[in-house]
């Protein structure tokens, strides 16, 4: 590719606050709503069997159509897909709040994901397009970094919020205002790049088999903990899936025009990347879950001082986003960064498997939160940028769909692998100590102790699984510094874009 010198965009930091709040919006909204869930549980008379789709809705949408929403993007114009997406949020969040019934709220919670799905990528690939100077691009994303990563935590604090003093319809209701505002914004101040377009067709047959074969997998994961692990409706999903993904890997090597160009996935660096950040959600989100639990049901917190407790993760997090992570990356290959990231978050996961029913929040939890917050910022940074390293910008939108592919589906499937490793435990830790439990008093003692084994249980497996995603990012990722100068090939450092999802 020649090298081009385009113009810097005079507006594109009055553009970063309005992409950075539609990201923000989004993040939140995979959280906010798990808060908020037993009212709207109790309100609608959802049913038990029911209540994890109004979670699932969401993330099979989002994770499904990811890929399509970035080649979307690519194609249709990242701007126009962009106000879209935030406009379509709008109105599926407005839909949600107005619920009457289990119905409405998940075709609300499906359509939310769709537009999700359309709004993220092309947020990121905006960001990826605008900013193409080394040094501007690293305080860039490590603002857009730090505000995506902390977004979820947020959602728990919001939801909290609006579930204690409000109702749980502002959980949906919120999105209206962030949306109408950052349409607004990027409609006034966002001007894309007309180079950065990709012209070429849609791959139909591609769409179909990725959403199908990520959808399947998704609610396979979802299936196993509820049917179990040898049900043949569990087995019969996973092997579709794989059937499904299989396919769409032959269909993308052979058509001219594909939804995923295999070049973007196959490149060791990115492929490192990929599998280190959907390992990472696969952790972190199941341990949000489970402290959610463990603090409101355990330990009795109320729903807004739950999310407060969070907040201490959500300041290291910004830290090593922006104080480490986007300054280092320009100087420290980015496996030095990830790996050491990946590790300490590790070491916070291993102290919080010693709660008990009376851990101090002070001494057992927040230590334990501050090395995560820390850890998992510092490695994003340089794996965002590395995410989208020497990619040409007409593959900008479906290089950063990738990212939030492998979060998205790395944290639906983290829910539901992590729930039911939680609940066998459980399950097995009160059969095996239920002789001689006679009084009531001990019984519901019991009924405690075996959640928290299985909490902690679970929080043993997210442990491992953070530390495999440290190993994948030191032995896989092995480019250098991914802000620099111009790389072989005359690939200009315009491409080595870093970006930030949750």
């Amino acid at each position: 590719m020649p090298e081009t010198t385009t113009p810097l965009d005079p507006r594109r930091w009055k553009a970063l606050i309005f992409i950075a709040l539609a990201q923000l919006m989004v993040v939140l909204d995979a959280t906010i709503v798990n808060i908020a869930l037993p009212s709207a549980q109790t309100d609608l008379g959802i049913s038990d069997g029911n209540r994890q789709w109004v979670i699932t809705a969401y993330a099979l949408a989002f994770g499904g159509l990811l890929l399509f929403g970035g080649r979307v993007s690519d194609l249709w114009g990242r701007k126009r897909t962009f106000v879209t997406g935030l406009i379509g949020f709008a109105a599926a969040s407005a839909f949600g709040g107005a619920a009457v019934n289990t119905g409405m709220l998940l075709a609300a919670r499906a359509l939310q994901g769709v537009f999700g799905a359309l709004l993220a990528p092309a947020a990121l690939s905006l960001l990826a397009v605008m900013f193409t100077e080394a040094k501007e691009r690293a305080k860039a994303f490590g603002i857009f970094g730090a505000i995506a990563g902390g977004g979820g935590a947020v959602g728990l604090i919001l939801g909290g919020v609006f579930t204690e003093y409000l109702n749980w319809r502002w959980t949906f209701f919120v999105n209206i205002p962030f949306a109408v505002v950052a349409a607004a914004g990027a409609f006034a101040v966002i001007r894309e790049p007309a180079e950065s377009r990709n012209p070429s067709k849609l791959d139909v047959p591609g769409v179909i088999l990725a959403t199908l074969g990520l959808v399947s997998l998704v609610y396979a994961f979802t299936r196993a903990e509820s049917d179990g692990w040898a049900a043949g409706a569990t087995i019969g999903l996973f092997i579709a899936a794989a059937v499904l993904l299989i396919a769409f890997a032959v269909v993308e090597s052979r058509v001219k025009a594909p939804l995923l160009p295999l070049r973007v996935v196959t490149d060791r660096n990115r492929g490192g990347v990929y599998a280190s950040l959907g390992l990472a959600a696969i952790a972190m989100f199941g341990l949000f879950l489970f402290l959610t639990y463990y603090l409101q049901v355990t330990r009795g917190y109320t729903p807004v001082n739950t999310g407060l407790a969070f907040l201490p993760m959500i300041a290291t997090m910004i830290a090593g986003s922006t104080q480490i992570g986007a300054r280092l990356m320009t100087r420290v290959p980015a496996r030095w960064l990830m790996g050491p990231g990946f590790l300490l978050a590790t070491i916070g996961m291993v102290l919080l498997t010693r709660i008990d029913l009376n851990t101090s929040y002070a001494t057992g939890i927040l230590p334990a939160l501050l090395l995560m917050g820390l850890g998992m910022g510092t490695a994003f940074m340089p794996a965002m940028s590395l995410a989208t390293h020497g990619v040409q910008p007409r593959d900008a939108g479906v290089a950063s769909a990738m990212v939030n592919t492998s979060q998205q589906v790395g944290g639906a499937i983290g829910t539901a692998l992590l729930n039911t490793i939680a609940a066998s435990a459980t399950t097995a830790y009160a059969t095996s100590h239920a002789a001689g439990v006679a009084t009531k008093e001990a019984q519901q003692l019991l009924m405690f102790e075996s959640a928290v084994h299985g909490y902690t249980t679970a929080i043993w497996w997210a442990a491992g699984i953070l530390a495999l995603a440290a190993a994948i990012a030191v032995v896989f990722v092995s480019a250098g510094r991914p802000g620099g100068a111009v790389t072989g090939g005359g690939q200009a450092a315009e491409d080595a874009v870093p970006v930030m999802a949750h």
